[in-house]
């Protein structure tokens, strides 16, 4: 004889509701209060603002002319407005770099070195032919992590990758198909 199916008073549901509802809570309080994980392309972005504030830097520097090397005024005068077009570029990938990461800005390493010594031997001035390869490097990778993007940071990067290109093409004149 079959017998009788048990019955589920509303004291057994109960206490059986418990542990299912604190660990729904748990779970629910663990995963909203976790920050979500950055996105995959912040990496990029954050090689290219290196690269673009190193290019501003040795574009300005080569635009100083040391003691006993002089510049023509209008290399002066490219070097000077390459300097400006890669702050550009860097200015734009630190606004989205600060849109991505929810309002963390991004910070510059390639900064100068402050150290002084007086055994050290002053650093070399860069030159025109040092400059024109910083950019054709950084468009190069500009130009690579721009097909692997979508949307505006893949046009960002685009623009970078053109801008440099015809910054060490055609405004330094390709110096380094020269030599």
């Amino acid at each position: 004889m079959p017998s009788a199916p048990p019955t589920l008073t509303r004291r057994r549901l109960l206490i059986a509701a418990v542990p299912a509802t604190l660990a729904v809570g748990l779970l629910a309080g663990t995963t909203a209060c976790s920050p979500p994980p950055p996105p995959a392309d912040l990496a990029d972005l954050r090689t290219q603002f290196d690269r673009a504030n190193a290019d501003s830097l040795l574009a300005g520097e080569a635009a100083t002319a040391p003691p006993g090397r002089t510049l023509p005024p209008d290399m002066v005068a490219t070097l000077t407005a390459i300097a400006g077009e890669r702050t550009a570029h860097a200015r734009a990938l630190a606004d989205e770099i600060t849109r991505l990461t929810d309002g963390e800005a991004p910070t510059t390493s390639a900064a100068p070195s402050t150290t002084t010594s007086s055994t050290a031997a002053p650093a070399a001035k860069p030159t025109v032919t040092a400059v024109a390869k910083a950019l054709r490097e950084s468009a190069e990778d500009a130009a690579r992590a721009a097909t692997e993007l979508t949307g505006y940071r893949a046009g960002l990067l685009g623009s970078i990758a053109a801008s440099c290109t015809a910054a060490y093409q055609v405004a330094l004149g390709d110096p380094e198909k020269k030599a």
